[in-house]
């Protein structure tokens, strides 16, 4: 739960981003989050907390977010 929401948050902050530096800063901590989502997506689907159908649909959701993000992060690097 902590790091799925953070994703979200960490993007909102992004709208108060003080430099470029620091939105690029804030969407890679979003980005990194995903990451950690995923894992606990898994071992969540691993322990049978989540069907697998579940966590089919949930990971879904979060690689298109990783996907936003990936695509954000590299335009505001250019």
């Amino acid at each position: 739960m902590r790091s799925g929401t953070s994703i979200g948050a960490n993007v909102a902050e992004t709208q108060q981003a003080q430099s470029k530096a620091d939105f690029i800063s804030k969407i890679s901590i979003a980005l990194k989050e995903t990451t950690e989502t995923k894992y606990w997506l898994r071992l969540l689907n691993a322990t049978d907390y989540l069907s697998d159908i579940e966590t089919k649909i949930i990971l879904a959701d979060c690689v298109e977010i990783e996907k936003i993000l990936t695509t954000i992060l590299k335009s505001s690097k250019t």
